[in-house]
């Protein structure tokens, strides 16, 4: 069995710093969101959808703060800057549990995976950029709960990062094609 180590041990990290209180916690998916995730049996192209999602999240955040309202029919259109903000961390969690159980498989697919990985660094890169325009959006406002969601947002994207790119690091570089004659 192929494991991930970074990946691992940042999955476990991220159980052991939720706190999951009684209360039912809000739906952070869409319906719609949720069916293609279901119906996505690829590794590489949940990941992506996963993150989309979680860009989609971030993005309208920022909307959000900037006094930009939510279309009628907007399936974020209920959801707060908070439920945004608390949304993106579950989604990026739920990227890592889905990297962690793909390395727990017999066999992990060889392209599809680094594949995801090499999403996975990519977004966070992006995300990173964008939940510090956040952070100083909410300082401005002098908003505490959205801030704290924020760094938690900073905290688990660079979680991911760090482990895509050292999971992408052990990959086994693919040999060069050879050029027909």
């Amino acid at each position: 069995m192929r494991c991930f180590p970074a990946l691992t041990v940042l999955v476990a990290g991220v159980l052991l710093g939720t706190v999951h209180s009684g209360a039912a916690e809000k739906e952070y998916l869409t319906s719609a969101e949720i069916e293609k995730i279901q119906d996505t049996h690829e590794i590489d192209l949940r990941v992506k959808l996963l993150l989309d999602a979680g860009t989609l999240r971030l993005r309208t955040a920022q909307e959000r703060l900037t006094g930009k309202e939510a279309e009628p029919g907007d399936p974020l259109e209920l959801f707060s800057v908070e439920d945004l903000l608390d949304g993106y961390h579950r989604i990026v969690r739920s990227v890592m549990f889905t990297l962690d159980d793909a390395v727990q498989k017999p066999v992990v697919d060889k392209v599809r995976f680094p594949k995801a990985l090499k999403a996975l660094k990519d977004s966070a890169e992006h995300s990173l950029k964008e939940l510090a325009l956040l952070k100083q959006m909410v300082e401005d406002k002098r908003l505490e709960e959205p801030w704290n969601l924020v760094n938690k947002g900073i905290d688990i994207t660079q979680g991911a990062l760090d482990g895509a790119v050292e999971a992408l690091a052990k990959e086994p570089k693919a040999a060069p094609k050879k050029k027909r004659d």
